[in-house]
């Protein structure tokens, strides 16, 4: 039904009425819902302006629908649905442009889908759709029906309409904020309740240092995982702490007072690996003059830590196999099967997934193992902890080697900034340099630039104090050539022969150390 015509003056008061009686109830809520169907109902009541809806994007999907509507039926709205490019709505929504539709039964692209032609008044009926826009992204739009026999101008019906759909978007971006707000801070105060709740006495004790979101989700899998009698796959960066997680496990366990093993699959020659494993009888090789349990008969009733799992040869992994699913071994040189209980929690650096496409890692011991994957962060990926690790570190470092070093804020500065690359391990080697190195009771931030610049010793890819970490950083590959004799001794010297802590000064892995010795003779 035509609006009756109404004077400019009275028309002015209620388009302010409606502007007004707008912003009342955005202060008044935040819930988008009753504000905004209260608004459609204020340009209906007072402006003419018929059937509104605000049709926003499906979450999770491409398509649009009808949230929001004032004079539509509940199944009207569930038939408004569309895609971008789709009719008149769809074509605001692809564009982010206002449709202007002078008569709803002239226009092909009109296609009533809400609102059926015979519900709507028997005479001239135009459609406005207006895009509801925030930082160049069209958010949805707002449409109405209008009846274009009336004496209120067209121009003065859009300048309104352009009003409302700025109030709409407005309120639509405070409601995402204060809903990410309210998820974050209801994620901390889970956080919180997790850390009273369980408390972390053990953290400190064990090393594991630092309070950023990434390592406490690592840690809170910890606990989830601790009393369980599941394998654990620790998975991360070398230098990640992986054994520090591992003994913290154990440790959280009912295991707790049983033995604890680590086997470093890096470290053991390959010919070694069934009788370092699963022990020999005597008489089993040359050599053999007496039984010994392997590292699975050690680790009865506790935890047997697999480091490096991916280094295991395919030879053994189908054996590993074999003594996990039948939780039974046979010793080197016996035929007598012996039950084991262990509990097994295995770490690597290496994408095992990878390692079976290649063929070099099993499918089914992948499977086997990676029940309960666990991934550590990188040092870069929880950059808050650098300073709290730095001040614990350099705590049990001066006390091992009993000097009193401090570090300038310049000298924390520059740690804090730096990548680090080799993660917790090289961080430590590096305060470690530093306080044997320190000539003085404060350590500069010239010494500490000296020191990480000197820290990959050959290595050609050594990043700067300022270098931004790239994306998934790993060890970089080194040739076999990468370390000459002299090299080699120098870091040998420096860690009184100890060649994982050699391997680690060169950015080496112990087995690629032993391979360059081997290849130079020194072994």
């Amino acid at each position: 039904m035509a609006a009756a015509a109404l004077p400019a003056e009275r028309l002015q008061n209620e388009e302010l009425l409606v502007i007004r009686e707008s912003a009342r109830l955005m202060g008044k809520s935040l819930e988008p819902g009753p504000v905004i169907r209260e608004m459609l109902h204020l340009i209906s009541e007072f402006l003419g302006l018929n059937r509104g809806r605000v049709v926003l994007r499906q979450p999770g999907g491409s398509d649009f629908a009808i949230r929001y509507a004032y004079g539509l039926t509940q199944e009207e709205i569930e038939r408004g649905v569309y895609r971008p490019g789709d009719g008149v709505s769809g074509r605001v929504l692809q564009s982010g442009e206002t449709a202007i539709v002078q008569d709803i039964d002239d226009d092909p692209h009109y296609l009533a889908r809400a609102v059926e032609r015979d519900r709507l008044p028997n005479e001239t009926v135009s459609f406005i759709a207006l895009p509801l826009m925030s930082e160049g992204e069209v958010l949805g739009l707002l449409g109405v029906h209008r009846i274009r026999g009336r004496t209120r101008a067209l121009a003065d019906d859009l300048r309104i309409l352009e009003i409302i759909a700025t109030l709409v978007t407005q309120i639509l971006k405070l409601n995402d904020r204060v809903a990410e707000q309210t998820a974050r801070l209801e994620h901390e105060n889970r956080e919180l309740k997790w850390a009273l709740e369980r408390g972390s006495p053990q953290q400190a004790t064990l090393g594991i240092v630092g309070e950023s979101p990434a390592l406490r989700h690592a840690l809170r899998q910890v606990e989830q995982v601790a009393s369980t009698e599941a394998t654990v796959l620790l998975l991360g960066e070398s230098g990640t702490g992986k054994e520090l997680f591992a003994r913290a496990l154990h440790l959280s366990s009912p295991r707790r007072d049983q033995p604890f093993v680590k086997v470093n699959c890096g470290a053991i020659p390959e010919n070694l690996f069934e009788s370092e494993l699963f022990g020999y009888e005597k008489g089993a090789f040359t050599g053999a003059s007496t039984a010994r349990a392997g590292y699975f008969e050690q680790a009865s009733g506790g935890t047997l830590f697999l480091d490096e799992i991916g280094d295991l040869p395919l030879a053994m992994q189908v054996k590993l196999l074999r003594v996990l699913q039948e939780k039974s071994l046979q010793r080197v040189g016996s035929r007598r099967e012996t039950p084991i209980d262990v509990r097994i929690v295995a770490a690597t650096n290496l994408d095992l997934q990878q390692q079976v496409a290649a063929g070099r890692f099993r499918l089914d011991l992948y499977y086997r193992l990676n029940i309960i994957p666990i991934r550590l962060p990188a040092l870069r990926e929880r950059r808050e902890d650098i300073r709290p690790l730095v001040r614990h570190q350099l705590n049990l470092i001066s006390q091992s080697y009993q000097r009193n070093v401090g570090l300038t804020p310049e000298a924390m500065e520059r740690l804090a900034d730096y990548p680090w690359p080799g993660n917790i391990r090289q961080l430590r080697n590096v305060l470690e340099r530093l306080v044997l190195l320190a000539e003085g009771a404060t350590v500069s931030a010239h010494e500490v630039e000296h020191v990480i610049r000197g820290e990959a010793v050959g290595a050609p890819n050594a990043q700067p104090l300022t270098a931004a970490p790239a994306a998934g950083t790993v060890r970089p590959y080194l040739p076999a050539q990468s370390h000459d004799q002299t090299q080699i001794e120098q870091a040998l010297a420096q860690t009184h022969g100890n060649k994982s802590r050699a391997a680690q000064l060169l950015g080496l892995t112990l087995r690629q150390l032993n391979y360059r010795m081997k290849r130079l003779e020194m072994a």
